[in-house]
């Protein structure tokens, strides 16, 4: 296998639970040319990355940029599909657990060797070689192990990979380290969700906070996605965050708004554990091999909890993230972090 190519166009989360099998490639093909192909958005989860030659990206529709015509974005897909069809890839690999029915539809245009993902309800010609879709229940990366399998993997997957910039990280240890001991450990607390059901309440965040900072001596960094709440293609958590921020602004509490998903990476690697719901945010925290205290509202926890870290994860029964007691999450991290509790006490 010389020329293999890794399609994964969905969300931040899954492109992060997809570089086990990456790693895994890499390993068994040392000296093949592994590329991947993805979108706009989740693309920075990929920067640096040492298992990958290429990292391509495409903008979908939905995500182009203010002034960019639903036709551009179009035209630089099939642009970009004419480019990797000259390569000559020996496989395709649709890095989806379920059948990727558009995934397909790619992988067809750029003409591999052979297609390798999950089978449909339907047999598809455009899918060469078709793998049964796992049926017991299993965490995201498991059951996107057959894929791995199929390439000749014989080892177990290992954690998920994230390499944040540097030059980020330096700026941010210089910016946010002031104004308080930097000898405090760094909780970082994540309050955004795009589920309403995996939110929240602002009360909550700011009792969690103020017990953190008080009674535990550390230091919080609070992360949310900039914006409204009402734009509706990018909902924001700016009236949430200001709202928690002035409730706790006598305490070691530093805004780390994330513009990009660099700045995320960035600020989640200088914090010794992290408080959030799932989604996005956590598996950044698990790829960085942080320890997790967070949220599940109405979510699969088997198939979605952090992959390979220490954690602990919370869902009421209701399946509604507001209805978890702020002591019960509070406890949560004091098992997570023994250390900290201890020296509180």
């Amino acid at each position: 296998m010389e020329k293999i190519l890794i399609i994964r166009r969905d969300n931040i989360g899954d492109l992060i639970l997809t570089t086990p099998l990456l790693t895994a490639l890499r390993q068994r093909w040392p000296q093949a040319r592994l590329d991947a192909l993805v979108n706009s958005y989740n693309a920075p989860v990929l920067a640096r990355h040492p298992a990958l030659n290429h990292v391509y990206c495409y903008t979908k529709g939905k995500h182009r940029l203010a002034g960019q015509s639903l036709w551009g974005a179009y035209w630089g897909k099939v642009q970009l599909l004419w480019q990797l069809r000259q390569v000559g890839y020996d496989a395709v690999v649709l890095a989806q657990s379920g059948y990727a029915g558009r995934a397909l539809g790619l992988a067809h245009w750029i003409a591999p060797g052979k297609t390798l993902g999950f089978a449909g309800a339907q047999p598809d010609r455009r899918l060469n070689t078709a793998l049964p879709v796992p049926t017991e229940p299993c965490h995201h990366v498991e059951a996107l192990w057959p894929l791995a399998q199929a390439l000749g993997v014989t080892t177990p997957p290992d954690k998920t990979t994230l390499y944040p910039d540097p030059a980020l990280v330096t700026a941010y240890q210089k910016t946010l380290f002031t104004g308080y001991d930097a000898q405090r450990p760094v909780v970082g607390v994540h309050i955004s969700a795009r589920k309403p059901s995996q939110r929240w309440p602002v009360k909550h965040f700011i009792e969690l906070i103020t017990s953190l900072c008080v009674e535990h001596e550390v230091a919080v960094h609070l992360f949310w996605s900039p914006g409204s709440n009402q734009d509706k293609r990018h909902p924001g958590d700016d009236d949430k965050a200001r709202q928690i921020l002035d409730a706790v602004s006598e305490l070691p509490v530093r805004a780390c708004p994330t513009q990009h998903l660099e700045q995320l990476f960035a600020g989640m690697a200088l914090c010794d554990s992290v408080i959030c719901s799932d989604g996005g945010a956590m598996h950044v925290a698990a790829a960085l091999d942080k320890p997790i205290v967070c949220f599940f509202g109405q979510s699969d926890v088997t198939h979605w909890r952090p992959w390979k870290v220490p954690h602990r994860v919370l869902q009421a029964s209701s399946h509604e993230a507001q209805d978890i007691p702020v002591a019960m999450c509070l406890s949560a991290w004091r098992q997570l972090m023994p250390s900290l509790a201890e020296t509180a006490a």
